[in-house]
């Protein structure tokens, strides 16, 4: 679904290099549900941007299944993420004078063959919150808003970038759940990032990153589900 190959990014900052990824090798296969584990600094959302075609590589090379995404032009990457890709991150970016459905209806009036709003919504546990705006709704409730937000275009990958972060834990797995369920009734091949070590569990594939690497990796013989984690 997703390779990338020898990926760096270097910032420059003054008269100093910054190296925010350092050759890093990946695969993302089809329905996978991967965590990225790491510290703040790791690397983790450069990384992440840089598989979603919010950002660009220093060096290194991207696909997405045969589209070499390393190279490609402003006007493909925004078909890319059009098409392809939902992100999901930590603050949720509603519209505070829209409603939740409005809210996620603006990405269904892009999209080429999306969901009803309302399907998606209820896909995250908001069918009775359609009507609401951001301002009466929970942070956790908001954060599944975005979620369906994201699911709504049926994209081939839903990347999150620490969807829990500013949640309380009670509040976490809830969005933990919705993200589980959107993941096996869609297929949809997903990235979490988090520093949490316990979120790592509900994985198949855990990849921990430091210093702009992946140190290294390890397969869960068998996820736990949203509801058993606790932090």
């Amino acid at each position: 679904m997703l390779r990338a190959q020898s990926l760096s990014k270097v910032y420059r900052s003054g008269e100093i290099d910054v190296h925010a990824l350092r050759e890093v090798d990946l695969e993302l296969r089809p329905a996978e549900l991967v965590v990225l584990l790491g510290p703040s600094g790791s690397g983790k959302s450069t990384l992440l941007n840089i598989l979603g075609g919010l950002d660009t590589a220093s060096s290194g090379r991207a696909w997405f299944r045969d589209h070499e995404l390393t190279h490609a032009d402003d006007a493909a990457l925004t078909r890319y993420r059009r098409e392809h890709v939902g992100f999901v991150f930590q603050f949720y970016n509603l519209i505070p004078s829209l409603t939740a459905l409005e809210n996620v209806q603006l990405v269904t009036e892009i999209a080429r063959n999306p969901m009803p709003p309302e399907d998606a919504l209820r896909m995250v546990g908001l069918g009775e919150r359609l009507n609401h705006f951001p301002a009466q709704l929970s942070g956790g409730e908001q954060q599944r808003v975005a979620i369906a937000r994201a699911i709504a275009k049926r994209p081939d990958l839903l990347l999150c970038d620490e969807p829990t972060g500013a949640l309380d834990s009670q509040t976490g797995i809830l969005v933990l759940e919705a993200i589980e369920r959107i993941h096996a009734e869609l297929g949809t091949s997903t990235v979490l990032i988090t520093h949490n070590a316990v979120i790592a569990d509900m994985a198949d594939r855990v990849l921990v990153m430091g210093d702009g690497r992946i140190t290294h990796e390890r397969r869960n013989a068998t996820r736990r589900p949203a509801k058993e984690l606790t932090w």
